[in-house]
């Protein structure tokens, strides 16, 4: 990792590789720092994540600069998604090879650029390192696993993750115990919170419960989908539940006992999406008669 300057100088630059919503938010605090220590650094988004809702939203509240690089990726499924995502890195990483490659989270953008700055050489600083679900069929596991095995630099958010590095052999002197990025981007954040308004603007009464459902194991498998929509239903028996849409959860239009009070406009990419459904349609949830104002509800926008 030696250098004939420093890294983050003009001749070393620092190149932050994000594609999805998850980056976003966890680039923001670690930009703004080096930006105070005035460090030489670019901000390369991939595309992985490209409407207004899951992107451009994230960089104008979160204050991330306008990105340097657009690789405009796009959906698909893994394989070719992951494939499209190494070779446009690979094209920007030999014509402006960068002294250091930081990546962030478990996401497909995530593994690309670790698997494209190691095989030139470059080195790479992963944040959020070591999190582990012991769960290999989630794609982000493998994600993670594979990244953290390729960097130079792991900055974990927790001692348990610190463990976990241990145990898969990873030498010490690479893993740094920082903590949560997420967190110093909430804190940064807190005074923008408008509660008050939220509830005004979804007729929500002071408690009430916000839900969310992206995983694919959550939501791909019918029965599934069926067993979290009774589940829901108990809670929305007690409470109101708002639920922001992720375009991966739009339930079935087969699924029983779901309602909207409002469509959701936003593109189907989701790093499983293998299709696009038309922009400013409506999700394909199937109101039923027993549907109530308890029941849970969207909130008209991508989790």
């Amino acid at each position: 990792m030696a250098t004939s300057a420093p890294l983050g100088s003009q001749d070393t630059g620092i190149v932050h590789v994000v594609g999805a919503r998850p980056n976003f938010v966890k680039a923001a605090p670690v930009v703004s720092a080096l930006r105070g220590r005035g460090a030489h650094q670019t901000v390369l988004h991939t595309g992985q994540h490209y409407d207004d809702r899951m992107s451009a939203v994230f960089f104008r509240d979160l204050g991330l600069p306008t990105p340097d690089v657009d690789l405009g990726v796009g959906s698909g499924s893994h394989a070719s998604q992951t494939a499209a995502l190494m070779v446009g890195l690979e094209r920007e990483f030999t014509a402006n090879t960068p002294g250091m490659v930081v990546v962030y989270g478990d996401v497909n953008s995530t593994v690309a650029a670790a698997l494209v700055a190691a095989k030139l050489g470059v080195p790479v600083a992963h944040v959020e390192a070591g999190l582990r679900s012991f769960d290999n069929t989630m794609p982000e596991e493998i994600n993670r696993r594979v990244t953290d095995q390729l960097s130079d630099l792991l900055f974990a958010t927790s001692p348990e993750a610190v463990g976990h590095l241990a145990t898969e052999g990873i030498s010490p002197d690479r893993v740094h115990l920082v903590g949560n990025p997420m967190i110093d981007t909430l804190l940064g954040n807190l005074d923008r919170f408008d509660a008050d308004a939220l509830r005004a603007r979804l007729d929500l009464p002071e408690r009430y419960v916000a839900a969310t459902l992206h995983r694919p194991a959550n939501v791909d498998d019918p029965a599934n989908v069926a067993l979290l929509t009774e589940r829901l239903h108990e809670i929305a028996d007690r409470t109101d539940v708002v639920m922001p849409v992720h375009p991966a959860a739009r339930p079935p239009s087969t699924a029983p006992g779901w309602a909207t009070t409002r469509a959701c406009a936003c593109s189907n990419h989701s790093d499983t999406s293998t299709s696009s459904p038309s922009p400013g349609a409506p999700p394909p949830w199937s109101p039923t008669p027993e549907a109530s104002r308890r029941r849970p509800r969207s909130s008209g926008s991508p989790a």
